[in-house]
C-alpha cells in the first residue's frame, strides 16, 4: 500500500508544480525561495530513485517514526539544509514541471519489482524500504501544502497520502515524547505544535 500511496503523493505534487509559474521566483518557506521549497520536495523523488542503488546492511531505523527521531539525532547544519534545497530547485533547470514529471517517470519505474523489504541506504542509516517511504509521503504532503500557501493554490494531498502523514506525525510525536499536547492541539485543547 505505501508505494502506491507514495506515487499518489508524487503525482498530485508534480500535477501541482504544473500549477506554478515556471520561473518560481516568488516567496517559499523560511529562507527557500518558491523553487528552492518545490526543489527541496522534489528530493522525496531524487532519494527513492538514489537511496534504491544504494543497499545497506543493517536497519538503523525500523519504522518511519524512528527515521525522523534518527534525524533530530544527526547533526544537520541549518544552513546546510537551506543549501540543498537551493541546489535541488537550480536542478529543475528551465522547465520545473517537465523534470518534476521525469523524476516521477523515474521514481516509478524504478519501484517497479522494488523489494519491499530491501535495506537502502538513508541519511539517517539503513531502513526497508517500506519504512522509508511513508517519510516521503509526509515531505510531499507537508512541503506540498507549504508550495499551495506560499502561492495561494487551491491544492492538497490524495486522501491515503494526508492520511499516511498524518499517522506518522501522530507517531513521531509520541516517539519523541509530545504525544499529549499533539494530541491536545489536534483536537483544539493546546497551541500548535511542530512535531519534526
Amino acid at each position: 500500500m505505501s508505494a502506491e500511496t507514495y506515487l499518489g503523493a508524487a503525482e498530485a505534487f508534480a500535477d501541482l508544480v504544473d500549477r506554478l509559474p515556471v520561473d518560481l521566483s516568488g516567496p517559499g518557506l523560511g529562507e527557500w525561495d518558491l523553487r528552492a521549497l518545490v526543489g527541496h520536495t522534489s528530493r522525496s523523488l531524487v532519494t527513492v530513485i538514489d537511496y534504491l542503488q544504494q543497499p545497506a546492511d543493517s536497519v538503523v531505523a525500523a519504522t518511519a517514526a524512528d527515521y525522523y527521531v534518527e534525524v533530530g539525532r544527526v547533526s544537520l547544519e541549518p544552513a546546510a539544509i537551506v543549501e540543498r534545497g537551493v541546489q535541488a530547485g537550480a536542478a529543475l533547470g528551465d522547465d520545473p514541471a517537465a523534470a518534476v514529471r521525469r523524476l516521477v517517470e523515474t521514481v516509478a519505474d524504478a519501484l517497479v519489482g522494488a523489494d519491499a523489504d530491501a535495506v537502502i541506504t538513508t541519511i539517517v542509516g539503513g531502513m526497508r524500504l517500506r519504512d522509508y517511504l511513508p517519510t516521503r509521503v509526509f515531505e510531499l504532503a507537508v512541503h506540498g501544502l507549504d508550495i499551495a500557501n506560499a502561492t495561494g493554490l487551491d491544492w492538497q494531498p490524495p486522501r491515503a497520502a494526508l492520511a499516511e502523514a498524518l499517522a506518522l506525525a501522530g507517531e513521531v510525536a509520541v516517539a519523541a515524547g509530545t504525544g499529549p499536547a499533539a494530541l491536545l492541539a489536534l483536537t483544539g485543547r493546546g497551541e500548535a505544535i511542530s512535531v519534526v
